[in-house]
């Protein structure tokens, strides 16, 4: 299979540094003209700096791609929509949001302020549905696009000191679960990262010899396959670090009948309600995921 994203637009908020900056970079190579999205705040998101942006999408020029570079804050909704017209105006269509941008203020939940509360979820979170609820029109018309969400196993696992954070990665994750199912008429594919890197996020984190083989650039492969015309699958949460790729999923088990539901009962059987034996992954809430590809395939053959 050969990924190329020849044709293609893509929007990737975030991408000035990091993992971003990884991925604007890869999609550029694969053929994508990219929108280069970045405040150029600092690690908290305050200040900004439009040279860093524009620094990454100089590179995709003179790499003999095409890009341009936009500083507005997805936090911001009017910031969102201006970003999403930057990209159809100037290239006449809109088929790729890597939503990446965010910061961190990390604090345990007892001494966190409720600034540093909202603006991560501001960023994070709100950031992603600005984004899409712009580009969605776009996605409906053109019936194609491809998302990638930045989650991160703090929202799916947890970190301590990252209740904002997490709070607002988790949040992505239901975002995917809806704007699939909105999406799979109109052949637009969303999936989540769940990305391992060492970045300005984790200085101080990593022993040197585990940053050094996390590169940014070992996570944008992922990506870039989730945002091709070849990936036909939706509502994953895909993990990539140090050249590992994987997936993360949330299952649901059967559950048990209780005859006569009362506190004693749930106690007495509480081994058999939370067993995750014969637990499967679900598309929707009628329908699971293997039974949603069973489906698929009885329509592909038909």
């Amino acid at each position: 299979m050969v990924v190329s994203l020849a044709g293609q637009v893509a929007l990737v908020t975030g991408g000035g540094r990091g993992i971003g900056q990884a991925v604007a970079l890869d999609l550029a190579r694969h053929g994508a003209r990219v929108l280069v999205n970045d405040t150029g705040g600092d690690l908290a998101g305050r200040g900004t700096d439009a040279a860093v942006a524009e620094a990454v999408a100089a590179t995709i020029r003179e790499a003999g791609g095409e890009a341009a570079a936009n500083a507005g804050s997805v936090a911001d909704y009017e910031d969102a929509y201006t970003m999403v017209k930057q990209a159809v105006d100037a290239w006449g269509r809109l088929d790729i949001v890597v939503s990446n941008a965010g910061f961190l203020r990390d604090q345990a939940l007892h001494n966190m302020k409720p600034e540093d509360w909202q603006a991560i979820v501001d960023t994070h979170l709100t950031g992603a549905y600005n984004v899409l609820h712009h580009a969605w029109p776009v996605f409906r018309q053109q019936r194609y696009g491809r998302v990638v969400l930045t989650s991160s196993n703090s929202g799916f696992i947890g970190n301590f000191g990252q209740a904002n954070y997490g709070a607002a990665k988790g949040g992505l994750i239901g975002l995917m679960n809806v704007a699939k199912l909105e999406g799979q008429k109109y052949e637009v594919m969303v999936n989540c990262l769940g990305p391992g890197a060492a970045t300005r996020m984790t200085e101080g984190l990593m022993p040197a010899e585990r940053a050094a083989v996390m590169s940014p650039n070992l996570v944008a492969p992922a990506v870039t396959y989730l945002c091709s015309p070849e990936c036909h699958d939706s509502g994953f949460i895909v993990e990539a670090g140090g050249g590992r790729f994987g997936r993360a999923a949330i299952v649901r088990n059967q559950g048990i009948n209780l005859e006569r539901p009362d506190a004693d009962a749930v106690a007495a059987r509480w081994k058999e309600i939370t067993s995750l034996e014969g637990a499967e992954t679900w598309w929707s809430m009628r329908q699971t995921l293997a039974e949603r590809e069973a489906e698929r395939a009885g329509q592909a053959a038909g």
